[in-house]
């Protein structure tokens, strides 16, 4: 079994609203070395793989669930961390 760390924040090139607003609550408290704030997602998703499903093919899968729905990919990026898990710690 696999545990996925999947991130998705705004491209560089895309306006944060929300970033902002919460670097401007930031500033008012007196953290003025706060040079930017970006705001994100964070999704862990289990996978478990069949029988003869390589670690390489559970990855494409994975990026194929944040192409068509974790992500905007006009707007967001994404990257992920796969972790093997021992069946034990289930």
């Amino acid at each position: 079994m696999y545990l996925v760390k999947v991130y998705v924040t705004y491209k560089e090139s895309v306006l944060d609203p929300q970033g902002e607003a919460v670097k401007g609550a930031v500033h008012r408290l007196g953290y003025q070395d706060v040079s930017d704030i970006r705001i994100g997602k964070y999704f862990e998703i289990k996978v478990t793989p069949s029988n003869n499903q390589t670690q390489a093919a559970v990855a494409e899968e994975i990026e194929a669930i944040c192409d068509k729905l974790l992500a905007n990919v006009n707007m967001e990026t994404y990257r992920y961390e796969m972790v093997q898990m021992e069946e034990a710690a289930l």
